[in-house]
């Protein structure tokens, strides 16, 4: 019986040591396969190793053949191990100075014992933290040998030649994946070179571009880009609708340079920018005394754009006693100077653009009907950058390169993450409140990579991005409950029946927030 009970405790031993020594490979192909960082897969393949065969230090050296050393990598020690004065937790072995390169050179595993270790000079580092044996199995794949995983224990005769198939093994399934995790790092630093690289090209792809001043390549924009120049050649007024800060001004300066008029002057003229006064002298002149204040004549903007493009941006701002007089300069090509009687002719061509619906005006009567019709002879609708989300990155990357070399700043990366934060969010200040902030990213990066401060977005961001449990920013809240009303009056702001008053404000208050929030009427397409 006792003999019996023997062989027992013997198959016992045997079955334990064989599951451990599968569980142990076990780990290390999960470890392999999940790993494609290296420090990682060191990290998660050492407490397996160290649980097999009693080691208390494990490391891999993997050869650099640049310095012809090997570059010790400790994945697997106690916390005070590596402390020393400036002592890293990476080190470089000679060849032949060290345990691991006496490995790599003969290809086969080896045991060194304490008596061994002190004859190699670079082992003093391990010897004075306590390391009394130590075990070293070489990498190798099919291309070759390129590095040892080696073991350490603070007892001596810690290992055993009967552990080499195993770690053998071990070693095997290690080296493949340091491989592939090197190659995976090696294509990660390629693609950070290439999209440096494109990032300094972009500019000078851009330039060659037919529309180098309009950043794009949305099926959205492409529409636009396709309208400018069908109507380009012509000499027919034009009118770009669109909210505030989405390129209306780009748009009309490409349809002037696509057009025979690109030699001479392009003339632009915000009308809300100017007191409605002193409106009529800046588009037609005003000569000396017409009123108080004109010292000198002045020469309004459609004489200063004869032969030339005239681009008026915002002219649903202008009053209704001055359109008559604009619609005669469309019509008749007739004007006077504001105090002359001498009529001036101009064959100046008017882009108009505005952020406000026209049609809604008119029925409203804050805008001449038959000036309308004559305005809208070719609608163009800019989308909100809201609407060409894929165009985003291509406008992150070209103003980001724009200020760095007005700034003297070297922009190469720009992070993922805040790639995604940008194409995300809202924009209700369309493409001006992009490259503002594009500014002063630029203006806080202290590096090589672009720093944009996400928080200033105050956390709004498109509404299909949001979950359902989470409150949208009062402005978002505010911006659809005008949207509603507006659309439950089929787009009338003012009125008895109209948004303002069932918004409980006044018509000047509606336009004003319109305003502010980007809201537009969507142009009727047929």
């Amino acid at each position: 019986m006792p003999a019996a009970s023997a062989e027992v405790d013997d198959l016992l031993v045997t079955l334990q040591r064989e599951r451990d020594q599968l569980q142990l490979l076990l780990d290390v192909t999960n470890a392999v396969v999940t790993q494609l960082d290296t420090r990682a897969l060191f990290a998660a393949v050492a407490p397996a190793l160290r649980r097999f065969c009693s080691a208390d230090v494990a490391a891999i050296a993997l050869y650099e053949p640049d310095a012809g050393v090997l570059r010790h990598h400790v994945c697997d020690a106690p916390e005070d191990f590596c402390r020393e004065p400036e002592r890293p937790k990476s080190a470089d072995r000679s060849l032949g100075g060290s345990a691991s390169g006496i490995v790599f050179t003969t290809g086969k595993p080896r045991i060194f014992s304490l008596s061994e270790l002190a004859a190699f000079p670079e082992s003093a580092f391990i010897l004075e933290r306590g390391i009394r044996s130590a075990c070293s199995v070489p990498l190798a794949t099919a291309q070759g040998i390129f590095g040892t995983l080696d073991l350490g224990a603070f007892a001596p005769g810690v290992f055993s030649a009967d552990q080499f198939p195993l770690l053998t093994r071990v070693a095997g399934q290690i080296a493949i994946a340091v491989r592939n995790a090197c190659s995976y790092e090696r294509i990660e630093e390629l693609n950070a070179q290439l999209a440096r690289e494109k990032l300094y090209l972009q500019d000078e792809i851009l330039s060659e571009h037919q529309f180098d001043e309009i950043i794009g390549r949305s099926r959205a924009l492409g529409r636009v880009l396709h309208e400018i120049q069908t109507v380009a050649p012509t000499d027919s007024t034009v009118l770009i609708s669109g909210e505030t800060g989405s390129g209306k001004e780009l748009v009309a300066r490409a349809i002037h340079q696509l057009s025979a008029r690109r030699d001479n002057a392009f003339v632009k003229l915000n009308c809300a920018a100017i007191p409605t006064g002193l409106l009529e002298s800046e588009l037609f002149g005003h000569e000396r005394g017409a009123f108080t204040g004109a010292i000198s004549q002045r020469v309004g903007r459609f004489e200063l754009a004869n032969r030339g493009t005239v681009f008026l941006d915002e002219v649903g701002e202008i009053p209704l006693d001055l359109q008559p007089k604009l619609l005669r300069v469309l019509q008749e090509r007739e004007f006077e100077r504001l105090g002359s009687t001498r009529t001036l002719r101009t064959d100046a061509r008017l882009i108009a653009a505005t952020n406000r619906d026209l049609a809604t005006l008119v029925e409203e009567q804050g805008f001449r009907q038959d000036l309308f019709y004559r305005l809208n002879v070719f609608p163009v609708h800019v989308p909100p950058l809201r609407e060409r989300r894929e165009d985003i990155p291509m406008l992150v990357r070209h103003f980001a390169q724009q200020f760095a070399r007005r700034m003297k700043k070297s922009i190469e990366t720009i992070p993922s993450e805040t790639m995604d934060a940008l194409t995300q969010y809202d924009w209700p200040g369309n493409i001006r409140e992009l490259q503002n902030l594009i500014e002063r990213a630029v203006i806080l990066s202290a590096g090589p990579t672009l720093d944009v401060p996400i928080a200033a977005l105050n956390g709004r961001r498109t509404t299909t991005a949001h979950h359902d449990n989470e409150m949208p920013t009062l402005e978002q809240a505010e911006r659809r409950h005008i949207i509603g009303a507006l659309e439950g009056t089929n787009w009338v702001i003012g009125g008895p029946n109209g948004a303002a008053v069932r918004l409980g404000m006044k018509r000047s208050t509606l336009q004003f927030r319109m305003r502010k929030l980007g809201i537009a009427r969507p142009v009727q397409r047929h």
